[in-house]
């Protein structure tokens, strides 16, 4: 790996559904890599069912730096019954969810992919900003816009023995970064929380991961084992 496609994604809202909750449904704080493959497979207008076998054997890299700070709020979804009618003006089933949801969130993407076709592919669409299918942060409902930055090159850091700032989101884990080479001491809102990073085709997730942000976005120093050094100098984590 030598580059990296950097676009941004936002939304005035996002909801990314934790697995784990079900009667008040949580949001993430961040697209989980398996949602990002989505909206990849979207803009390139990739086949739904098939969309996943692009992304296998860890073949895609993505770094995941957040641009605007992390705002959450509930909102009231009506949900309807339509098993219960054939015609939905006879549906008089509802049942409200208060439902969390990020409020004008935006992330900067750092995408990188084996395939050089798909690549290449991705970053003429990126540049003419186009997109095949509408492209949305979780739910159909929250559409986002995207734009292209630029496209990076990379220098891969390995057996680093470094503190470093890292603009992206780190992955927590004793083959990368261990809780004790993250440096907590400076007056910054620190957040952690486990997502899907690999999905097999069939949708079973097969790869968590412990990640760690900043609220706000700004930069985390830690002393990762390994992490990749951009061309103006900023260190990124590709999950």
């Amino acid at each position: 790996m030598n580059q990296v496609l950097v676009f941004d994604i936002w939304a005035d809202y996002a909801h990314f559904k934790k697995y784990y909750t079900t009667t008040s449904p949580l949001t993430f704080s961040i697209p989980p890599k398996t949602t990002l493959y989505g909206i990849v497979g979207a803009i390139l207008g990739l086949d739904k069912e098939e969309y996943l076998s692009y992304f296998q054997n860890k073949e895609c890299r993505i770094g995941i730096q957040i641009k605007e700070p992390i705002k959450k709020t509930r909102i009231n979804l009506n949900l309807i019954d339509t098993k219960k009618a054939k015609l939905m003006s006879r549906i008089d089933t509802r049942t409200q969810i208060k439902t969390e949801f990020l409020k004008d969130i935006k992330y900067r993407i750092y995408f990188h992919h084996q395939d050089s076709k798909l690549y290449d592919q991705l970053k003429s669409y990126l540049k003419e900003h186009k997109s095949v299918y509408s492209i949305s942060l979780g739910l159909s409902e929250n559409l986002a816009n995207f734009k292209y930055i630029s496209e990076y090159e990379v220098d891969k850091i390995e057996d680093n023995q470094d503190w470093v700032d890292l603009i992206t989101v780190l992955r927590i884990d004793s083959d990368y970064l261990a809780k004790g080479d993250i440096d907590f001491s400076q007056a910054k809102e620190y957040f952690s929380d486990k997502v899907a990073l690999e999905m097999k085709e069939d949708r079973e997730v097969i790869d968590y991961a412990q990640v760690l942000f900043e609220r706000s976005g700004e930069s985390i120093k830690a002393k990762p084992k390994e992490y990749y050094r951009l061309e103006s100098g900023e260190g990124c984590f590709l999950l």
